[in-house]
């Protein structure tokens, strides 16, 4: 005979369904947790994704070597991009770009990931450039015609630009003087075509001469009884002058020598600058023009520099020979360009007739 199993009481019976739907609740519950996280999560996701809020102008730099993860990091640090965690995964995902740029950039703050990335790998447009070239011992006319040919910008519109007294460049040219005649440094340049225009071209001009000069003794030009702009002064005599490197300090000395003496500097060249038809060289009538730059006739420098003097023209102008001179002349028989110095005038005579015929 087979006994039947004993059968539950109904009091147990009740309890059993309590449990079930206890657990059936917290397994709900724990779903709608889960599902929440997930959607939360999604949601984190996209919003370390997009971008908000106030746009201020961010520097920012990749020095050489940086990984991308540094510079997920870097963005996220200086406010560009939201995450930094999203953003590492993100790009691992679809591949670092491997062509992150080192160097400045503008950014902002609150930019999409997407956004700075594209800053950041995007090489720059590569704007049309000619070259200009300056010779040593050009003139504001000479360089305004150069240009003109150029960039199709007037001459007379360089010229009125260059004298219009609104540069200056202390100490080497104080406010107030009418004209950068000098100071436009012999170099050839590289000079975005589009943007450029007379004023533009002078600044960076005058901007290479700050650079090129800020290493000289400009010390020595006190103990010279000179103003740094009388030194650029005296060197665009020298440059006019001067064809060898080493008779530059000695011209720089007859001429310091000769102001010294309260004598003419008699240099041909600042006469030249005023010169009306310099096609037919120095005149009679051009030895008795009435201006401050007949330097036969009045004694002192030239108001002006009168001519962009090369670097070591400015040098022999600071640090000139330690001589007695007061005289030169060319003498062609002696060598390409060389000169003849002297201290006496009858010495200056004799090597006069002699060079000169």
């Amino acid at each position: 005979m087979i006994e039947a199993p004993p059968q539950p009481s109904r009091r147990g019976a009740r309890h059993a369904r309590r449990g079930r739907k206890r657990w059936i609740a917290v397994l709900l519950i724990l779903a709608l947790l889960a599902g929440g996280v997930v959607v939360a999560g999604i949601n984190y996701y996209r919003w370390c994704q997009g971008a908000s809020g106030p746009q201020r102008p961010v520097s920012f730099v990749i020095p050489e070597g940086t990984s991308g993860g540094e510079i997920v990091s870097m963005l996220h640090d200086k406010g560009v991009i939201r995450c930094d965690l999203v953003a590492k995964f993100i790009l691992r995902r679809d591949g670092f770009p491997t062509d992150f740029r080192a160097g400045t950039f503008s950014l902002t703050t609150n930019m999409t990931l997407d956004d700075a990335v594209t800053v950041l790998t995007t090489p720059p447009h590569k704007a049309v450039t000619v070259r200009l070239t300056i010779p040593e011992g050009w003139r504001l006319a000479e360089i305004a015609a150069r240009v003109h040919a150029l960039f199709g910008i007037p001459a007379k519109e360089f010229l009125k630009e260059a004298t219009s007294g609104s540069y200056a460049l202390p100490p080497y040219l104080p406010q107030g003087k009418k004209t950068v005649e000098g100071f436009l440094f012999p170099e050839t340049y590289q000079v975005v075509k589009k943007t450029a225009s007379a004023a533009s071209i002078i600044q960076v001009l005058l901007d290479q001469f700050q650079k090129e000069v800020d290493g000289l003794p400009w010390g020595d030009a006190k103990k010279l009884g000179v103003s740094p702009y009388d030194v650029v002064t005296i060197a665009s005599m020298i440059e006019r002058e001067a064809k060898l490197d080493k008779e530059r300090p000695l011209i720089a000395a007859v001429i310091y020598n000769r102001l010294k003496d309260n004598m003419e500097l008699a240099i041909d060249a600042t006469l030249q600058y005023v010169d009306p038809d310099p096609s037919n060289g120095l005149t009679e009538s051009d030895l008795a023009i009435d201006s401050p730059y007949n330097t036969r006739l009045h004694t002192g420098l030239p108001p002006t520099p009168i001519a962009s003097p090369r670097l070591e023209s400015i040098e022999a102008a600071l640090q000139p020979a330690h001589v007695a001179y007061l005289y030169y002349v060319l003498c062609p028989k002696d060598g390409p360009g060389k000169h003849r110095f002297s201290v006496s005038y009858d010495d200056f005579l004799n090597n006069k007739n002699e060079c000169l015929g």
